[in-house]
């Protein structure tokens, strides 16, 4: 996430692109959905989802557009550095001062730019051939103060990814192995309500059990913070497989369950007090803005890039409703966990104990391949928080110090709570909503004024968003600072009532 520009890769089709934009959609939120669906209500769910999925549509249309007005920008700076190269090796044949433009591109002869750019050979100076991150575009088109809001909002939204991550391994664990080895074998998705205090192994409560798991996953796991850690192509293709298995075995299990007569399940139409976790679990559901860069960029032919984009969403959108329908008609709301794969550890849900194993334990699979390299990204954007230009850190705050900082408060967040459900509400609700929301409408208002500036009035992004009016900017603004109120007075109101 933080710093510039990284090679873009090995290219691939529009169609590969529309899978891995799927796969990077369709995650942990997708399993916590089920139970905020049956909290809000399936009207109130259906119609939020909907316009929450037109919302994350709309920014992401808007990165696109900020990725390629930055790459015009980059394209823009090398051809006028190499133009000044060649005045400079040819200054003795009398080339004129005022035929020179300027660094910085904001003086310069009206149409020369564009001339001097495609001149140069390049078909269209918008075209998205570089990889450019979030953190690069903010520091390209924000102030000081802009980046430095823009990075504080990213780092708190991977901590609550990490604290999510966190809480969700053990929790799986302990829901299995302590139904597991007592006297309510196969019990954890039967409506069985355990309280933390409840006993797990003799002695040990279930709380304690959750703690040793904690405690296990970040020793196991957390040294690779300490480390520089990358995804690997067959790691990917492992946790993808694993994920589309474990939701296509649900869908069809509560579909078999349904079909049997056997659903308990009776959702009501609407429940307003259910919004506000609804919310945040529909913002993290559809969240892939900040990694957009990296799937847009490799693609080959980007002509018809937003229409594709809108098929996922629509594939999205119908997935995500299959999912949570299916579960709220088959199970009763009562009995509806925080992780919707525990649902389905009951003998009378499916009597195959492999299958059962492997969905309860899936989370911890998929997530703990995914937590390094979270962790990792968390890490060097503090880096990049603060890092000086010529400036290098001693040894012991780049190894030790920077690394510390970005292990120990997700850790001891999921050491106080293991309530998935509201830990994904909160971090979708506010870091997710400025991620998702307000820092693309910003990109989108600043890019643009930015292209005015250096390319002309004239000039037309060819990645324009198909929202171009100013309104949906605004739109788009209003909207989230409202959520973010919105929310604030929510959980303000819940508490004061406790």
């Amino acid at each position: 996430m933080a710093g510039g520009i990284t090679d873009t890769g090995e290219l691939y089709s529009p169609y590969v692109g529309l899978v891995y934009m799927f796969n990077l959609i369709v995650g942990t939120g997708a399993l916590t959905m089920p139970k905020a669906f049956a909290t809000a209500g399936w009207l109130v769910s259906l119609v939020l989802l909907m316009f929450l999925g037109f919302m994350s549509y709309m920014t992401t249309t808007f990165v696109v557009e900020a990725m390629a007005a930055a790459n015009a920008q980059l394209r823009w700076k090398r051809m006028e550095k190499r133009k000044e190269d060649d005045e400079d090796e040819d200054s003795s044949s009398g080339v004129s001062d005022s035929d020179v433009l300027l660094q910085d591109g904001y003086e310069r002869a009206e149409t020369r730019p564009i001339l001097s750019v495609q001149r140069r050979g390049s078909p269209n100076i918008f075209e998205i051939t570089e990889r450019v991150e979030m953190g690069q575009m903010a520091s390209m088109f924000f102030n000081k103060v802009g980046v430095n809001l823009f990075y504080f909002c990213i780092i708190i939204y991977l901590y609550g990814d990490l604290a999510i991550y966190a809480a969700a391994v053990p929790v799986s664990l302990m829901q299995v192995t302590c139904s597991a080895t007592d006297n309510h074998s196969c019990s954890v998705g039967d409506g069985t309500k355990y309280n933390d205090t409840d006993k797990c192994w003799g002695p040990i409560r279930r709380i304690d059990a959750y703690r040793l798991y904690l405690a296990a996953f970040t020793l196991l796991l957390g040294p690779f913070t300490f480390f520089n850690v990358q995804k690997t192509k067959y790691l990917q293709i492992m946790t993808s497989l694993m994920r589309w298995i474990a939701f296509i075995l649900m869908i069809i299990l509560a579909l078999i369950r349904i079909s049997r007569g056997q659903a308990e399940g009776h959702p009501s139409m609407a429940q307003l007090s259910g919004i506000r976790n609804l919310f945040g679990v529909c913002v993290y559901s559809f969240m892939c803005q900040h990694s957009l860069p990296s799937l847009i960029t490799p693609i080959s032919k980007k002509k018809h890039v937003n229409k594709l984009v809108l098929l996922d969403y629509i594939l999205i959108l119908a997935f995500y409703s299959l999912l949570s329908f299916t579960a709220i008609y088959c199970f009763r709301n009562d009995t509806l966990m925080d992780m919707y794969t525990l649902n389905f550890t009951n003998c009378e849900i499916i009597n195959v104990a492999f299958i059962r194993y492997f969905l309860g334990l899936f989370p911890v699979f998929t997530i703990s391949t995914n937590f390094p390299i979270i962790a990792v990204t968390l890490r060097n954007n503090w880096k990049t928080l603060f890092h000086r230009e010529g400036g290098t850190y001693p040894w012991v705050v780049d190894r030790i110090v920077f690394p510390a900082i970005t292990l120990i408060p997700p850790v001891l967040v999921a050491f106080c709570t293991h309530d998935l459900e509201s830990l994904v509400g909160i971090t979708g609700a506010y870091a997710g909503n400025g991620i998702q929301y307000l820092i693309p409408a910003f990109l989108a208002y600043c890019s643009r004024k930015d292209t005015q500036l250096v390319f002309g009035s004239g000039t037309v992004n060819k990645h324009l968003s198909p929202f171009r009016h100013t309104f949906w900017i605004v739109f788009v603004l209003i909207w989230g600072f409202s959520c973010f109120v919105f929310v604030t007075a929510n959980i303000v109101l819940s508490e004061s009532k406790l």
